[in-house]
């Protein structure tokens, strides 16, 4: 079946200029910012997640600003777009950074001192942040305030500046890491798992929509059988084929021929599984007979972060059934097996 859009060309933004008109070019980086979901009714999915921000929200009138929030979970799965979400619910400005990027302390100090009345600030892979910028986020997040000290020695001062009530949102793949005293400074806790394969074909069919594209919808729903439930992958994935579709064809159709085909040809096998995915059940299935194996071997033997293994790949394997951790190591469970057999 095929999906059709309304084959009418969107207008180019024009600028006039005296003798001449120039076109407004669209990037792509604004394009997918303008195709993100922008209020919590537009995400698909996610409903208890939904209905914790809504509540959230509601006790902003009393509070003046939303209460603290950690999204923790595998990469991908929407935790920058829930913090431009509740932005947008709350009518506040969002302002993101990252822990790495947050060298010093005084680093952090000028992003809080910048912040307005109800604003929120988002710190993705906030397990990166150093202990002394950390420690300056306790009063900040309790008190709304900051201490600094000015001077050295004996006569150095601690002063206190106010800051305006703002929301911090912290984005983590490994919860684990973050010390117990800044997790309880949160207010929610809110742990993003994966999508299941309606959803993601939603998510994939609510863009085709949006680009104008026409598709089958066997194509989509053979891109959401092998995302790995990501929605990042499966956007990637559409992408991918997308182009392929607006080069290769007439008429511009998205098929599900040419979906498989793509997926087969950038390595994405009918579980969702990639290169490395392989090269890790093979290193266990067939070097260590099946395992048990130590995560730092396999890491070895495929020539791997240990960190990229444990938070990307691992999880997923084991989502699906094709690997189990014992106290021993990593195990191949039979699919594991089986898949090795047929797949090679």
């Amino acid at each position: 079946m095929i999906i059709e859009k309304n084959p009418q060309k969107k207008k180019d933004k024009q600028v006039n200029t005296p003798g001449k008109t120039i076109q407004k070019q669209t990037s792509v980086r604004e394009v997918e910012t303008q195709q993100r979901p922008k209020y919590l009714k537009e995400i698909i999915g996610r409903l208890r997640e939904k209905e914790i921000l809504s509540l959230l929200i509601s006790g902003m009138k009393h509070k003046g600003s939303v209460d603290h929030i950690l999204f923790y979970g595998p990469p991908g799965l929407g935790k920058t777009t829930f913090a431009h979400v509740l932005a947008n619910e709350t009518g506040t400005q969002l302002k993101i950074t990252s822990g790495p990027a947050i060298e010093r302390q005084g680093d952090l100090v000028a992003l809080l001192t910048n912040l307005g009345e109800g604003d929120i600030l988002f710190i993705d892979e906030i397990h990166r942040l150093r202990t002394s910028v950390e420690e300056i986020l306790y009063p900040a997040m309790e008190d709304f305030a900051v201490d600094i000290i000015m001077g050295e020695g004996p006569g150095a001062q601690s002063v206190r500046f106010s800051l305006p009530r703002f929301t911090l949102i912290g984005a983590t793949t490994r919860m684990g890491l973050l010390s117990s005293p800044f997790r309880d400074r949160f207010g929610a806790l809110i742990h993003l798992d994966y999508f299941e394969e309606p959803e993601l074909f939603s998510i994939v069919m609510r863009l085709a929509k949006q680009d104008q594209m026409n598709v089958e919808e066997e194509a989509i729903h053979e891109i959401a059988k092998r995302a790995r439930g990501t929605a990042r992958i499966a956007i990637r994935l559409y992408r991918r084929i997308q182009e392929q579709a607006m080069i290769n064809t007439e008429d511009k159709v998205m098929t599900l021929k040419m979906a498989s085909k793509t997926l087969d040809l950038l390595g994405i096998d009918t579980l969702g599984l990639d290169d490395l995915d392989r090269k890790i059940l093979n290193v266990i299935g067939i070097k260590f007979d099946g395992g048990p194996v130590g995560l730092k071997t396999i890491a070895a033997a495929i020539s791997e972060d240990i960190g990229s293994l444990e938070e990307v790949y691992e999880p997923f394997l084991m989502r699906i059934g094709l690997l189990k951790r014992t106290p021993r190591g990593r195990v191949l469970t039979e699919k594991a097996m089986q898949h090795i057999l047929i797949n090679g």
